[in-house]
């Protein structure tokens, strides 16, 4: 295993070699997630609004923006795009004209496996080279960065 001092930071880099690390994993995670989920037939993300609604169907659209952290945008494409291939179904809320409801298909329920195994391969890939206080110490030290970035925002973007 390479000590993380092997790895070239471009000199451009050298004041944040920490950020460039995560930015590095993120890339990486991202990346392979991405492939992992196009072999299901979804775009990253998708599968995050589904796993919300396999949780509680029937949300309003702003709910799922809340609950997923993506902007408006892509949500909005992506649950266009989820109902055109069959995975939900939006109506208008009986409550709120306003609002519309998405609800999931049978199709889109029938996702809730290979979304799980697709979580599990992810899972098992990622930590492959870790024993469980690596992985421990890395969680907490995950959700310890992310805290503080999240505390750094300013409230117009949270």
């Amino acid at each position: 295993m390479t000590d993380a001092s092997d790895q070239r930071l471009p000199s451009t880099a050298q004041a944040g070699p920490l950020s460039y690390a995560i930015f590095s994993l993120a890339r990486a995670h991202r990346g392979y997630a991405a492939g992992l989920l196009r072999e299901l037939g979804l775009h990253p993300g998708q599968e995050l609004l589904l796993m919300q609604l396999m949780d509680r169907d029937g949300q309003t659209q702003s709910e799922l923006l809340e609950s997923v952290g993506l902007d408006h945008s892509t949500v909005s494409k992506s649950l266009r795009r989820m109902q055109e291939a069959g995975l939900v179904a939006r109506e208008q809320a009986p409550h709120d004209r306003r609002a519309t409801l998405v609800r999931l298909t049978e199709k889109g329920r029938a996702m809730r496996e290979p979304i799980e195994r697709m979580w599990a391969t992810l899972e098992d890939t990622t930590h492959r080279d870790l024993d469980s206080e690596q992985v421990r110490a890395f969680i907490v030290t995950a959700l310890t960065i992310e805290r503080s970035i999240r505390a750094s925002w300013p409230v117009v973007d949270q």
